[in-house]
């Protein structure tokens, strides 16, 4: 399949990756149709993105007909059949949870046309893992957006073993359709390049923190005024959600079974509290307002 042959992308899960994605997908001239079990996350999902593409237009970003255009490509249903059965393309973005991610790329395998790209958003898990679950093993890809995606202007395509050329090159071409600048990974690692790198200066951080060597607030401190980050450590696991790096740290161990890819103490207890960050109010920092604007 060519990138001239994309005309209907299905997006499954609703969550605070998938509804952007739909977006993205919807506002690159994409038939679009997000898919989650769950109505009411459906319901939030286009009230959230009502809320941040009608601050676009205020701001002059995109124009009211573009806006309304997009919206007019994009659909929702919380039947997958119904989501993937006439798509060219799908984008899975579900939990970052292994046996998750392998029962719903068999069912959209029994469902989608037998032409049909299926990607991962996983942000760690390589697609060969997924890939044993469906019959189209050469049409199987990592396709993962950076959080959140209608900002971030980055994405990794991964390439299995078994991913065919054809659907790397298509899905770098999608990329660009919907004005994304996309890096191609040839080969296989688990956690790709940026989250490994990424994972490496948490690690550290959280180290430095658990035995008393400066507070979190301090280290993120010193990443912005020494280092120049954006944003510190702890800051950016309380936007990416402290559970998405905790299942993803819990997949890194069951691969490699080295304690050293456990997650951390601190971490584990965020999360049992329910202290993800700032879509809950309160992670590492405690805000007045829920989610990202």
């Amino acid at each position: 399949m060519n990138s001239k042959d994309i005309h209907r992308i299905a997006v499954i899960g609703a969550g605070q990756m998938g509804h952007q994605i739909g977006m993205l997908c919807a506002l690159g001239g994409y038939e679009t149709i997000i898919q989650d079990m769950n109505e009411q996350s459906l319901i939030n999902a286009k009230d959230k993105l009502e809320a941040i593409i009608g601050k676009w237009v205020q701001k002059g970003k995109i124009s009211f007909e573009a806006k309304e255009a997009a919206f007019r490509r994009l659909s929702f249903t919380n039947t997958l059949k119904e989501a993937v059965s006439s798509a060219d393309f799908v984008i899975e973005a579900v939990v970052e949870k292994l046996d998750v991610k392998q029962s719903v790329f068999k069912e959209i395998d029994e469902y989608a046309p037998s032409h049909a790209i299926l990607a991962s958003n996983s942000s760690t898990i390589v697609n060969s893992l997924i890939a044993s679950a469906t019959n189209r093993p050469e049409q199987i890809v990592n396709m993962h957006f950076f959080f959140p995606p209608l900002v971030m202007d980055c994405v990794e395509v991964v390439m299995s073993e078994k991913t065919s050329k054809k659907t790397a090159q298509t899905t770098m071409n999608v990329c660009k359709q919907i004005n994304r600048t996309a890096v191609l990974l040839k080969k296989e690692i688990s956690g790709f390049i940026a989250n490994r790198i990424l994972g490496a200066l948490q690690k550290e951080a959280v180290f430095l923190y658990e035995n008393g060597y400066a507070d979190f607030e301090d280290i993120d401190t010193i990443c912005k005024k020494a280092l120049n980050h954006p944003i510190g450590p702890f800051e950016l696991m309380d936007l990416s959600g402290i559970d998405v790096g905790y299942f993803v740290m819990q997949q890194r161990y069951s691969e490699t079974g080295d304690p050293e890819d456990k997650p951390a103490a601190c971490i584990e207890e965020k999360v049992q509290k329910g202290e993800l960050g700032r879509k809950t109010g309160k992670g590492f920092y405690t805000y007045h307002t829920q989610g990202v604007k």
